[in-house]
């Protein structure tokens, strides 16, 4: 489920919105299952998107978590597990 459009457009081209390009992950990832059955599909797509979410908010906020929590509209408790949940402590 990576789609890398937004990263690598090129500087005259304007960046898929986010909507866009997980509607286009998720089809791409339907396509590619060939009918067999999935579960728990939410749970997987939040852990796909929630990590680098995260890691990308705390590298701009270099690393400070205070600032990333209020960016997040987190309480820096939360984010706090969250980061830990996913080893980014």
């Amino acid at each position: 489920m990576t789609e890398t459009s937004n990263i690598h457009s090129s500087p005259t081209e304007q960046p898929r919105p986010l909507r866009e390009s997980v509607m286009a992950a998720l089809d791409q990832y339907f396509v590619q299952l060939e009918g067999q059955p999935v579960n728990n599909l939410y749970d997987m797509v939040l852990e796909e998107v929630e990590a680098p979410l995260l890691e990308a908010v705390m590298r701009y906020t270099e690393h400070n978590q205070t600032k990333a929590s209020n960016l997040l509209g987190l309480n820096r408790g939360t984010l706090r597990k969250k980061l830990k949940q996913y080893n980014l402590l």
